[in-house]
C-alpha cells in the first residue's frame, strides 16, 4: 500500500509527516532554524540552506524511521510560510535572501507609494488595504533597492512555490496563496494578470496558478537525489502553511474556524460566500467552492520566546523548561493581570489595524506587578488582538460554529483558557496537533485516491480537549479589551514617531 508524506516549512522549525493509506500517521519529525533579523523591520532566510536543506533532510529522516522505501511513497504534499518573496534563477535557486511574510516591513516605502498611486482603488486592485503581507511591493523593493537582482529573477516566488520547483521543476501557486500577489494576478481568470505586473514585474518572472490539491508535476533527477524520493513521484502544487494547519484541524465545512497559535498568529474562518472587508484578507480557499476569510496578528509565540528570552534566562536545568515555569507563575495572576495591560504589537502589526509601525507597550504597570503579571498580559493582548479580528468577521454575520486552536500555542494551557474567555467562546484542539505537515500528508492521500472526499478526510481528524469559557470573566475582559483598542489609538502616532 502506498504511504503519503506531507512536509511543511515554517518560520522558526520545518516538520514532516509520513503517512499510511489509511491516515495513520507512521513517523514525524521536526527540525528548528533560524530567522534571520539584519536590519529593524527586517525578517529573512537563506532559501536554500533552509527551506531546501530542511525539506530534504526531512525526506531522508522520515522514510528511514518508517522503514519506507522510495517506492512506497505515492504522493507528495507541501506547504511553507505565506507571502515571501524569493527571487530565483533558471534552476530554481535563490539569487537572494527570501523577504518573509508580514513581519518583514521594508517594503513600507514602496506600499505609501502603492497607496497614492492607486489611490481610493488601493482596496479594490489589492483586495484589502495594501500592508506588509503584499508580495508585489516586496518585487518593487527589489526593483528599486536591488534592481540588478529584479532584472536577473527567471521567477519572484512565495516558499510553497519554491519547493515545488525545486522538487519539479515545475513553477505554481495556489489560487488561495495568490490573493497575496494582487494585483498580479487575475484569479477570476485564472491567469497572470500582464496589466497588473506593469509596474511590479514582467509577468513571465511568476509562477502560474494551480489548485493545491492538484498534482503540478512529479519529483526530478536532481530533486531524487537530494530527497531520496523517487523520480516521478507526484508532488502536490502546494499551499501555506495557515491553510495547510486548517486542514489538519478539521476546518472543512463553513463556520468553522481556525486560530493558529504559532511564532505569529493567523486565522482562517471557512465562508460559503465572500465579503468585502478591507481590514481583513478575504479569498479563496483550499477546498472548492468555499472562501477563507483570513486575518493575522505578527505576535504570538514570538512574544512568549522573547519574554522567555528576556526574564526567565534563570531557568536553565533539566527538570523544568523556561515555559513551564512561565505558564506556572502567569497562571498564579488573576485574570486580567491586575490592571496590567499589554499590546503586543512588537513587530508592527497586522489586520485589523494593519499598521507596521505600531509598536508593543506595557501600560500599567505597578511595583506589585511581577513577571508573572508581564506574561499574562502578553498572553492576554494576544488574544484581545485576536478577538477583535473575530469580532470583524461577527459584524459581517458570520456565525462562528465551532473554533480550533492548534500551533506550538496549545501546549498552554493557560493561553487556551484566556482565549476561550476573551472570545466568550469553546475552544477546541484536535487530537493531533503536529500542523500543517499532517495536513499536507492528508492532502496527498486525498490526491492519492486513500480517501474518497473531503467529507471522509474530515472524520479522520478528532478532537482531544475543549476549553470552556469561563463566564465570571466575561464582563473583566471586554472592560480591558476597549482600554486595550483606545489606548492603541490614542499612542499610535507617538509609535510612528518612534519608528
Amino acid at each position: 500500500m502506498a504511504c503519503y508524506l506531507g512536509i511543511d516549512i515554517g518560520t522558526r522549525e520545518s516538520k514532516g509527516v509520513l503517512v499510511d493509506h489509511r491516515g495513520k500517521i507512521l513517523a514525524m519529525e521536526v527540525i528548528g532554524h533560524d530567522v534571520d533579523n539584519p536590519r529593524p523591520g527586517w525578517f529573512s532566510q537563506d532559501a536554500d540552506t533552509i527551506w531546501w536543506g530542511d525539506f530534504c533532510r526531512l525526506s531522508h529522516w522520515l522514510m528511514a524511521s518508517a522503514q519506507v522505501s522510495e517506492s512506497e511513497i505515492g504522493c507528495v504534499g507541501l506547504s511553507a510560510l505565506g507571502c515571501d518573496c524569493v527571487p530565483v534563477d533558471k534552476e530554481g535557486k535563490a539569487i537572494f535572501d527570501a523577504i518573509l511574510y508580514g513581519i518583514d516591513s521594508r517594503s513600507q516605502d514602496e506600499i505609501e507609494w502603492v497607496l497614492k498611486k492607486y489611490g481610493e482603488d488601493a482596496e479594490r486592485v489589492f483586495g484589502h488595504t495594501p500592508c506588509s503581507s503584499d508580495v508585489a511591493p516586496k518585487i518593487m523593493w527589489f526593483k528599486n533597492h536591488h534592481p540588478d537582482i529584479w532584472e536577473k529573477a527567471y521567477k519572484f516566488l512565495t516558499a510553497s512555490s519554491y519547493l515545488c520547483g525545486r522538487l519539479t521543476g515545475n513553477y505554481v501557486l495556489d489560487p488561495y496563496l495568490a490573493e497575496d500577489f494582487l494585483p498580479l494576478y487575475d484569479l477570476k481568470e485564472g491567469r497572470i494578470n500582464s496589466e497588473g505586473c506593469r509596474e511590479f514585474c514582467r509577468p513571465d518572472q511568476l509562477a502560474d496558478l494551480l489548485p493545491a490539491t492538484a498534482i503540478a508535476g512529479t519529483v526530478t533527477e536532481t530533486a531524487a537525489r537530494d530527497t531520496g524520493l523517487r523520480v516521478g513521484t507526484p508532488v502536490l502544487t502546494g499551499t501555506g502553511d495557515s491553510g495547510a494547519e486548517a486542514i489538519s484541524s478539521g476546518v472543512c465545512q463553513p463556520g468553522d474556524m481556525m486560530i493558529q497559535l504559532g511564532s505569529t498568529g493567523y486565522m482562517i474562518y471557512l465562508s460559503d460566500h465572500q465579503i468585502e472587508e478591507p481590514r481583513l484578507w478575504p479569498g479563496t480557499f483550499i477546498l472548492p467552492g468555499t472562501y477563507g476569510i483570513c486575518a493575522g496578528t505578527n505576535m504570538a509565540g514570538a512574544l512568549t520566546q522573547w519574554m522567555r528570552d528576556q526574564w526567565y534566562r534563570d531557568i536553565n536545568n533539566e527538570n523544568e523548561s523556561p515555559f513551564h515555569r512561565m505558564e506556572m507563575e502567569a497562571s498564579e495572576v488573576p485574570a486580567g493581570s491586575e490592571g496590567l495591560i499589554c499590546l503586543p504589537y512588537f513587530a508592527g502589526e497586522r489586520t485589523p489595524v494593519n499598521d507596521p509601525k505600531a509598536r508593543g507597550v506595557f501600560f500599567g504597570l505597578e511595583t506589585r506587578h511581577t513577571r508573572g503579571h508581564m506574561v499574562r498580559a502578553g498572553i492576554e493582548g494576544i488574544c484581545y488582538t485576536i478577538r477583535n479580528n473575530v469580532e470583524l468577521m461577527k459584524a459581517h454575520g458570520l456565525p462562528m460554529r465551532r473554533i480550533f486552536a492548534v500551533g506550538g500555542g496549545t501546549k498552554n494551557a493557560l493561553w487556551l483558557q484566556c482565549l476561550a474567555d476573551i472570545l466568550e467562546q469553546e475552544v477546541c484542539v484536535p487530537a493531533v496537533s503536529f500542523g500543517a505537515a499532517y495536513g499536507d500528508a492528508l492532502m496527498a492521500a486525498l490526491a492519492g485516491g486513500t480517501f474518497a472526499d473531503w467529507n471522509e478526510l474530515s472524520t479522520k481528524i478528532q478532537v482531544k480537549k475543549t476549553y470552556i469559557p469561563n463566564s465570571e470573566n466575561f464582563s473583566l475582559y471586554r472592560k480591558q479589551g476597549k482600554i486595550f483598542n483606545k489606548f492603541y489609538e490614542a499612542t499610535k502616532d507617538y509609535m510612528h514617531q518612534l519608528s
